[in-house]
């Protein structure tokens, strides 16, 4: 192995492999961004206040809210429900979020096409529907806003459920996990 002196003729270590160790870290560091956020999303899950069962309340109200179109109301409305009905009112605010930018249009069409199905009702659309235009949908009436919010209704109440039962059951395993490594201390 080579060895490496400084200008006041000091002894380095190998600067070529040490270089390359910054680097390697540097690499490792980028490469898992998603591990740190993951751990971070954890460690945040690991410090909320609360019985498992008010959280997952919260966090169920949420995704109901969430599920509707009424867009920057969900949140508000969220909070409201959590608050009635006694929920994290942080986890539903959180929760509302399964509606973000990337979900709106297929959540929502799912919601109409389940709304449709239940209410057995059978749109024909005349013309060709300008999406651009808010007074495209106007045209098509209450029919449309109906459908829409009894699907978006009956989407949200089910994701609800099993949201509230996965996240309880998340949650408790957490809190237990906790507890365990509170009492090992």
């Amino acid at each position: 192995m080579r060895e490496f002196y400084s200008e006041d003729n000091s002894r380095l270590s190998n600067s070529f492999s040490s270089r390359k160790n910054v680097r390697y870290r540097q690499i490792k560091r980028d490469r898992f961004w998603w591990q740190r956020w993951y751990r971070s999303c954890y460690l945040r899950l690991l410090r909320w206040r609360g019985k498992p069962q008010f959280i997952a309340r919260g966090l169920a109200l949420g995704v109901f809210s969430g599920c509707f179109p009424f867009f920057g109301l969900q949140i508000i409305i969220g909070v409201i429900l959590a608050t009635l009905l006694r929920g994290s009112k942080v986890a539903a605010a959180a929760a509302t979020w399964i509606s973000n930018p990337l979900t709106y249009v297929p959540l929502f069409i799912f919601n109409y096409q389940v709304g449709k199905f239940i209410l057995g009702i059978e749109i024909k659309l005349d013309r060709q529907l300008d999406l651009d235009s808010f007074s495209s949908f106007l045209d098509l009436g209450v029919t449309f806003a109906s459908t829409l919010l009894v699907g978006c209704f009956i989407v949200g109440l089910v994701l609800a459920l099993v949201t509230y039962f996965i996240g309880l059951r998340f949650l408790k395993r957490l809190h237990l996990r906790r507890k365990r490594y509170i009492d090992y201390r």
